[in-house]
């Protein structure tokens, strides 16, 4: 039996005009802006395209229209939850849009950063989304030089490349500070993972302590992002070296969920013989025994804002002026049964 030759020349767009029975025009349309064409035209348009095999041109449309409809967004990891519900926030906006989102991955170091964002450009990105706004200066300054819209998620800074949208870090460890001093702790530790924004919560935490004559007794830094067992071996350095402390501040739930089975392991009451604080309130931080004490953030909503910041900015709908320029999204603390 003889294969079916395939086609000499490539599907056009007129083709699948021809065999969805609509102009190309709403073929165009149904293709780039599906949210502006009847449900039943577009159902037609997309079984059109089945038949024929037609495939986009996204490099042809975007020479014609200066438009890739690419975003990129630039995380450390998506091993943890939280960046993982940023990028489907994000996903779900630019679809909406008729956008495709470019995913990359960098460590928590900045030269990754600087080596993918360069390859990033080289695709002609609508828009890109960087995680924090701790960046090389060859990085931030080709940024600004290319004029393509950037968004700074995950982190406030006064002086952004050209929009940002996240929390303050600092205040994240405030609040956790006070809270954990209003339930009467007083010897503290620390466990952290050796990422830029882990530092900058510990560092808040550190300071508001201080203001009330209180200092750390001890600290121990794992290897980002900060996986459960590194938490347990975290919790035994400390417990092993301070066992007086009696409340134990950690960059993440995954680090605390980790120093709960340590110290369930040695006998220890929570909250009662040690506190455990988190942050990021993943999905099992409710359901741990008892329940986490955390921080929420809403990494979904960080996503939506910030893809929704490039589209108005792409559609000329953006403000521009500098204080409209950084949007904080804020954080809830939530105590449960381990404070």
């Amino acid at each position: 039996m003889m294969k079916e030759k395939m086609p000499a020349t490539p599907v056009t767009l007129i083709d699948v005009a021809k065999a969805a029975g609509v102009s190309p025009i709403t073929v165009s349309r149904a293709l780039n802006e599906p949210q502006l064409v009847r449900p039943a035209t577009l159902a037609k348009v997309q079984e059109a395209v089945k038949r024929t095999g037609y495939v986009k041109n996204m490099l042809a449309g975007g020479l014609a229209s200066s438009r890739s409809k690419l975003v990129a967004l630039v995380l450390p990891t998506i091993s943890t939850q939280t960046f993982a519900d940023m990028v489907q926030g994000a996903t779900d906006r630019l679809t909406a849009a008729g956008y495709q989102l470019l995913l990359g991955i960098v460590g928590y170091e900045t030269w990754r950063e600087e080596i993918l964002v360069e390859t990033i450009l080289s695709r002609r990105p609508d828009g890109v989304i960087l995680t924090g706004s701790l960046h090389t200066d060859s990085t931030r300054q080709r940024l600004q030089q290319i004029g393509t819209p950037v968004v700074e998620a995950w982190d406030l800074t006064p002086h952004p490349i050209d929009m940002a949208i996240g929390f303050s870090h600092e205040e994240v460890g405030h609040a956790c500070a006070q809270h954990l001093l209003k339930q009467g702790y007083r010897k503290f530790g620390m466990l952290t993972a050796n990422d830029p924004r882990a530092g900058q919560r510990t560092q808040g935490f550190q300071v508001a302590l201080a203001k009330q004559g209180v200092n750390v007794i001890a600290s121990h830094v794992v290897q980002a992002p900060g996986a459960l067992p590194l938490g347990r071996k975290g919790a035994i350095q400390l417990l092993d070296t301070h066992p007086e402390l009696d409340a134990i501040f950690c960059s993440s739930d995954t680090l605390a969920h980790g120093v709960l089975i340590e110290a369930q392991s040695r006998g220890l009451r929570v909250p009662q013989d040690l506190a455990i604080m988190g942050f990021g309130d993943l999905n099992f931080s409710e359901y741990t025994n008892p329940p986490l004490s955390t921080v929420k953030v809403d990494g979904a909503r960080i996503g939506a804002l910030s893809a929704q910041a490039l589209l108005d900015r792409l559609s000329g709908s953006g403000e521009t002026a500098s204080a409209e320029r950084v949007l904080n999204t804020g954080f809830e603390l939530i105590q449960r049964g381990s404070t």
